[in-house]
This record gives structure tokens, C-alpha cells and sequence, in this order.
């Protein structure tokens, strides 16, 4: 028997949601990372607020070991996933995350919990191997067991 393909849930820190929904995909049976939302919902603010303090430039501080050490902890568990899962409402970091994972030829969906008010055409990247767009739990768990 073949070792179950881990969901990299992708989202934002200030979505509460986020431990919820990666609960309810474990409860069908996936294995399931969200382990970055444990910082809480002000992490990157208080890091920013930090590096402010030390001196440190954006660019300065996107090198220094917090950043680095974050960075290479979700990289290293998106690269360790097969399928991503975006919790929408997310921003540029949740999409960075997303395209790298379409780029690497995973399926990856785009979780609204209903279709949402603004429409974005460069969605339709998650279509490129198999993901989808999903505007219910359902749906989600339909497409999910799909990729399985």
C-alpha cells in the first residue's frame, strides 16, 4: 500500500479558519500540513517590527536567520507535499507558494468558502494539473480525492 500524498495547506495567518479546514480534510482521511499557522495570526508584523528595530532594510532583513529559517521550514514542507490547498481570502505570500507549487506540476486547488465577489483570471492556473477552483467544502473534497 502506497504512503498517503500529504496537502500542503497554503493561506494566511490572520485566517482562522485555516486549522479547521486542514481538521476536517484529516478527518477524511489526508495527511494534512498547516503547521505554519502555529506563530499566530501578528507573527509577521512583530518580525518586521523587529527588524525595523535592529536597522534592517526589507531586503536586509529577508536574509537575516527568522526570515531564512521560516523560509526554508515551508519551503521544505511545500516541496515535501503533493497537492496544495489555497484558503482563500490569502495574499502574495499564498500566492507565491501556489504558483511555485503549480510550477513544480502539483494540483492545486483555490478554496472559497463561496464564489467570491471579485474574479481573477490567473486562477485558471490551478486547472494546469488537474486542481481546480472550489466554492465549497465539498467540491474541495471531490477535486482532493481526484489527485488522490
Amino acid at each position: 500500500m502506497s504512503e498517503k500524498k500529504q496537502i500542503y495547506i497554503i493561506g494566511s495567518l490572520r485566517n482562522e479558519k485555516i486549522p479547521h479546514i486542514a481538521k476536517a480534510l484529516r478527518k477524511l482521511g489526508f495527511k494534512v500540513f498547516d503547521d505554519w499557522f502555529s506563530p499566530g495570526p501578528e507573527a509577521d508584523e512583530f518580525w518586521r517590527k523587529y527588524e525595523k528595530v535592529r536597522g534592517s532594510t526589507y531586503k536586509e532583513a529577508l536574509r537575516n536567520f527568522a526570515a531564512t529559517h521560516v523560509y526554508e521550514f515551508d519551503k521544505h514542507h511545500i516541496d515535501e507535499s503533493q497537492i496544495g490547498v489555497l484558503i482563500m481570502p490569502a495574499g502574495k505570500s499564498g500566492h507565491l507558494e501556489l504558483g511555485y507549487m503549480i510550477g513544480q506540476g502539483k494540483p492545486c486547488f483555490v478554496f472559497f468558502e463561496e464564489e467570491p465577489e471579485r474574479w481573477d483570471v490567473m486562477h485558471q492556473f490551478t486547472f494546469e494539473n488537474g486542481g481546480s477552483i472550489c466554492v465549497s467544502m465539498k467540491e474541495l473534497e471531490d477535486g482532493l480525492k481526484k489527485v488522490m
